[in-house]
């Protein structure tokens, strides 16, 4: 006489590791999804109240997966304010925000000679101020 197969006595609790394995990824998942979006905030409140430090910063990509899609910024001269999307931005997503201060330009107060930097002032979860073309270092002609 046989008794029970492998397969009987180990399916159930191979079936049930499966699903806790699932569990535990989708809760990490969440768990860094949270954290991503703690630091965009703790950054962004920085930024606003105090004006900076903007080093450390969060990277593109804990930004996008945050929800954090929109980087504001004003320009130093003309103090004109704009939403940036910044999945639309053409760099690494493990850059850092910080970096993109010195790339990105005004074009409303340019001069053929030079392009006043700007000013990040927060990171939002969605567009607050209408688009402004603002000059991208890859889009120069």
């Amino acid at each position: 006489m046989r008794g029970r197969s492998r397969e009987r006595i180990f399916a159930d609790r191979v079936r049930g590791a499966k699903i806790s394995a699932q569990h535990a990824r989708e809760q990490a998942k969440k768990a860094i999804r949270d954290a991503d979006a703690a630091e965009c905030l703790l950054w962004s409140e920085q930024m606003e109240g105090f004006g900076g430090p903007a080093q450390p910063s969060p990277t593109i990509a804990q930004c996008l997966n945050s929800g954090y899609g929109w980087l504001e910024v004003m320009c130093r001269r003309c103090e004109t304010r704009a939403s940036l999307p910044l999945d639309a931005i053409r760099r690494p997503r493990d850059t850092p925000i910080w970096k993109l201060e010195a790339a990105l330009k005004c074009r409303s107060c340019a001069t053929p000679r030079y392009a006043p930097p700007v000013h990040l002032i927060r990171l939002t979860t969605e567009r607050k101020i209408a688009p402004y073309p603002w000059v991208h270092p890859d889009d120069e002609r």
